[in-house]
């Protein structure tokens, strides 16, 4: 299985992030798993942000504050990740996974 994160590297404060995995090896579709979102800031921990599951069910951080909308386009065994509002705060990697897969990750930078 394989999980491979893509989109922009640099977005402006206030627009919206979005993000794209795609999954090979695997459906998204499959019961067995949940797809995840993390993100880890510059010289911070990991944050989950969110989850969709197999039904398309999703759940999100509380701190998100409703700026997170998760979806997914299972013509493209994909899910993706929309942040709305961005600040410089939301500046770090940004992961794909599931329980046993992670994707390699993906540097967001938000600047003007």
């Amino acid at each position: 299985m394989r999980l491979q994160e893509s989109g922009p590297g640099l977005v402006k404060p206030s627009q919206t992030l979005s993000l794209a995995c795609t999954v090979s090896g695997e459906s998204i579709t499959t019961n067995n798993y949940w797809w995840h979102w993390i993100r880890q800031p510059p010289g911070k921990g990991l944050e989950h942000l969110g989850t969709i599951d197999s039904s398309g069910s999703t759940t999100s951080s509380p701190s998100l504050k409703g700026r997170i909308t998760i979806s997914r386009d299972t013509s493209k065994n994909q899910f993706a990740l929309h942040l709305s509002s961005v600040t410089p705060e939301d500046t770090a990697v940004y992961y794909c996974a599931n329980d046993v897969s992670w994707g390699q990750g993906t540097q967001v930078t938000v600047s003007s």
